[in-house]
């Protein structure tokens, strides 16, 4: 066996460019696959909406906003008032 070929430098050599090779042949659809995920994940928060408010005047606030928007959607399902924007919701799962 030629002397090249022996030794731990030349097979550390050798593998460090088989590790190269395979890092440059499977990063793009690493890449890929990561801009994917960041898009997927960007369309969910979308889907949340927005943050919950982190101040407690702020949480207060839409505490009091979601109570006032029930108490009136009660009332109108009382009266029998029809509430388009209530009725829209109540068909989705």
């Amino acid at each position: 066996m030629p002397q090249n070929l022996l030794g731990i430098g030349n097979l550390t050599n050798k593998l460090t460019k088989i590790l190269f090779t395979h890092i440059k042949h499977s990063l793009p659809e690493i890449m890929k696959e990561i801009r994917d995920k960041v898009k997927d994940t960007e369309n969910d928060l979308r889907d949340l909406g927005p943050p919950m408010p982190s101040e407690a005047t702020e949480k207060m606030q839409l505490l009091w906003n979601m109570i006032t928007e029930f108490i009136q959607t009660y009332k109108n399902m009382i009266s029998g008032k029809y509430d388009s924007k209530r009725s829209m919701n109540s068909s989705d799962p």
